[in-house]
């Protein structure tokens, strides 16, 4: 998987690449991030004013301004066996989420905001893009369980067990298990199994939850100790794990200071505790 894009001149003009130069050093298609120029918080304050007025080449002077808090960010994944010029680019999104998003009226720096942003980018690419890795080991014993599976059925006339199998191959019987687990592809739980023309039954829909009904439970008695709040607690509670708003932004909306709201959500999440 390769990005070839970071903003709107530099993508599509440029494609990106990281390569070792010499000591503590990378090369950028020809540039030397070492060189390049690191942003005052003055003036990305004053640039991330102008990115909110549509200023596009604001936008452009942030990204380039903070390439070096990206290639920080990517080298904590060295060592990983992951591409980096891939994982420099997913950063460079992550990047231009940060800048697309901040707000500039909140009280943070905006590297405190666009290094989780950049972080979390780059794990949901790890997640999403990288499959598990099996052991060439593994996928040897697999493949010899199979051959193993193969020739007794074919001498008895009837399937064998992994105990058999395991026998065969003069292998622990939970080590055949977790190798012929190893490679079969995993499946979705979105994945359809089958459909009579009208509603399709998916995976998930046949996977039971035992615990449903606990969890029911919890959350109706949940639901009642809620009830029992003031309004404002109720407020709160809401801003903060609903709209998943910070303190200082639900204190500016309610119109008291973060203190009382550190101290008023304290007390409804110990109420609710002790209802339950």
């Amino acid at each position: 998987m390769r990005f070839y894009f970071v903003s709107h001149t530099l993508i599509e003009n440029i494609r990106w690449g990281m390569k070792p130069m010499y000591a503590n050093k990378v090369e950028i298609t020809g540039v030397n991030t070492s060189k390049l120029k690191v942003l005052k918080e003055k003036e990305k304050e004053a640039l991330l004013k102008r990115v909110k007025q549509g200023d596009q080449q604001a936008r452009e002077e942030l990204i380039s301004g903070n390439l070096r808090l990206v290639l920080s960010v990517v080298q904590r994944f060295v060592g990983r066996g992951e591409n980096m010029d891939d994982l420099f680019q997913v950063g460079c999104i992550g990047l231009m989420k940060a800048i697309d998003n901040f707000n500039t009226e909140i009280n943070v720096r905006f590297s405190t905001y666009a290094v989780p942003m950049i972080l979390g980018e780059l794990r949901r690419y790890l997640r999403d893009n990288n499959p598990v890795r099996v052991s060439r080991s593994m996928r040897d014993l697999a493949y010899k369980a199979m051959q193993a599976k193969e020739e007794l059925t074919g001498k008895n006339g009837k399937e064998p067990t992994i105990e058999e199998i395991a026998r065969r191959l003069g292998t622990p019987k939970e080590e055949v298990v977790l190798a012929l687990e190893a490679i079969v592809d995993p499946v979705s739980l979105y994945e359809p199994v089958y459909s009579d023309g009208g509603d399709t039954i998916y995976v998930m829909d046949q996977i039971g939850d035992k615990n449903a009904e606990l969890n029911w439970l919890e959350e109706l008695a949940i639901k009642e100790a809620i009830q029992g709040l003031g309004e404002r607690e109720k407020r709160i509670l809401s801003l903060r794990f609903l709209s998943g708003k910070t303190q200082m932004e639900v204190a500016r909306e309610i119109g008291i200071s973060q203190a009382q709201v550190s101290r008023l959500e304290k007390g409804a999440l110990n109420q609710i505790k002790k209802q339950l």
